[in-house]
């Protein structure tokens, strides 16, 4: 590891590195199977991992590259202490299901434990004490709240006023026999037995479409068709939402990472601050170093301020905790809220029961995302299961979901307009090398990015989704999508939905 206390230039999560993963074909005919799973990070691998050790007949569809997605840029906690939620949902969903979202959590991670211990995997798993903290009077109030909440639903939890971290604060919960892993180490071996049990993996193939009829039929981008008994979208957000207008009913958060080595020592543990912005510690062992993953900085995607500064934020609290030696790894993760904070896992709608989507784990897709896959087996065995009322994607509680979906949609309008009155300030020639902004060329509003080698990538900034108008990310450069949260690369290509079609090139208008 070279001495670095600047910032890496690009971003790169440390779960891929030095990682050799398979490479699998993209679709190139029509086919059949009983599932479709289409999504590659651990909600759909363990969905097809789990339904293919019953003798179902599993296609893996991925857009990009298996554990690439969401998955692969997580800080992969494993653990039911989701931040400031039990209180909220004691009181929005009642004690049954607040107790419910817990033993779903709780039940995943036993899953990953077991798979890792029945299987000797090995992942860097280890059980650690999970810590919320507060570092203000408000928000010790707030977890005295939580905490009552916990003693309420039967969780166990203990107060403290104090953490093993050199770290004042004003009170703090801690959860017991909470975990973290590599997900990329967990899940690749997952896949490999997937595909020895007779399941089937493209790559490079984007689902766009479910044709409904006696059996669905999967349409992807390049032509090629996929009939089966169920569809299981497990694409972060669903390709294919039946009318239901899922982008109404969710809205993207973006967050980052910086993994350091650090100058004092970690001392164990996983912790996370209750107020904002989110501060998230953990630690990893990689190539014989200690990295700690520092992570938060939390923000509606495509609103944040200038994106390299919420890396540099969480560089200045590395230094201020426990120090920096070397700066190793950087990488920034989208993550899909929901209007009442529970996970959308079930029939996209009423009426297409054999269409199941798994979405809106907002930051805990290791175990919502396990969950998900426990439950979709159920679904497609017919099984009774405890959580499908509780995860249904047709649930509507009027509270908090009214006051959100206004909020969110307010502020969707408001970007809307923004983008569009927006005049850009900066001319092409006055942009450095590896540097985007938005410009004005022949009169119209284009974006802009000059590579290391000085050419110019330019592309339409009106999202292909419902027409917001993107903004540069510097620090993933990327162009986001402040509406609904859909990103992509400096050349127009998606990086993340709702959008399934580029931005429009204008490099033509170069010459």
């Amino acid at each position: 590891m070279k001495s670095n206390k600047h910032l890496p230039d690009a971003p790169e999560p440390v779960w891929q590195v030095n990682k050799t993963l398979t490479r699998y074909q993209a679709l190139e005919e029509n086919i059949e199977a009983d599932v479709v799973v289409v999504g590659g990070g651990i909600a759909g691998i363990t969905s097809a991992y789990l339904l293919a050790n019953e003798g179902i007949r599993v296609v893996l569809l991925e857009a990009n590259q298996l554990l690439h997605g969401t998955t692969g840029h997580t800080t992969a906690k494993i653990t039911a202490q989701h931040d400031l939620i039990y209180d909220e949902f004691l009181n929005h969903f009642g004690k049954e299901k607040a107790q419910q979202y817990y033993q779903a959590n709780t039940e995943a991670l036993q899953f990953i434990k077991q798979t890792i211990e029945k299987a000797s995997l090995s992942c860097s798993f280890s059980e650690e004490e999970a810590y919320l903290y507060a570092t203000t009077p408000e928000y010790a109030r707030k977890l005295t709240n939580e905490m009552r909440a916990y003693q309420q639903l039967g969780i166990h939890g203990e107060f403290v006023n104090s953490l093993p971290l050199d770290l004042k604060i004003n009170a703090g919960i801690l959860m017991r026999n909470q975990a973290q892993f590599d997900p990329v180490a967990y899940l690749t071996p997952l896949v490999e037995k997937f595909v020895e049990m007779g399941g089937h993996v493209y790559e490079q193939t984007v689902a766009i479409d479910v044709q409904q009829g006696t059996k669905p039929v999967v349409v992807t981008k390049n032509g090629p068709t996929v009939t089966c008994n169920h569809v299981l979208a497990c694409s972060h957000f669903p390709f294919y939402d039946g009318n239901a207008l899922y982008f109404s009913r969710m809205y993207a958060e973006a967050s980052y990472v910086v993994a350091a080595t650090t100058k004092e020592p970690f001392p164990g543990g996983m912790y996370l601050s209750a107020e904002d912005p989110k501060r998230s510690l953990r630690s990893h062992t990689f190539n014989g170093e200690k990295l700690v993953l520092f992570g938060g900085e939390s923000h509606k995607t495509g609103q944040g301020n200038r994106l390299s500064d919420h890396y540099k934020a969480l560089k200045f609290f590395a230094e201020e905790t426990l120090g920096v030696k070397e700066v190793a790894y950087r990488w920034s993760a989208e993550d899909f809220y929901t209007l009442d904070k529970l996970p959308y896992i079930g029939p996209v709608t009423n009426k297409q029961s054999n269409v199941l989507i798994a979405t809106g784990f907002h930051k805990w897709g290791m175990t919502n995302g396990t969950a998900a896959a426990l439950l979709f087996k159920d679904y497609v065995l017919g099984n009774d299961n405890p959580y499908k009322e509780l995860f249904s994607p047709s649930r509507f509680y009027a509270d908090p979901s009214i006051k959100t979906f206004m909020v969110q949609n307010a502020d969707v309008a408001g970007h809307f307009v923004k983008g569009k009155l927006s005049i850009p300030k900066k001319k092409i020639s006055e942009l450095q090398d590896d540097e985007g902004a938005v410009v004005r060329i022949n009169g119209r509003r284009a974006g802009a990015y000059k590579d290391s080698d000085g050419a110019v990538h330019l592309v339409d900034t009106t999202c292909t989704h419902l027409y917001c108008e993107v903004e540069w990310n510097d620090g993933d450069r990327t162009w986001d999508c402040p509406c609904h949260g859909s990103r992509f690369g400096y050349d127009g290509k998606v990086v993340e939905g709702p959008a399934d079609r580029p931005l429009t090139n204008l490099s033509d208008e170069l010459e």
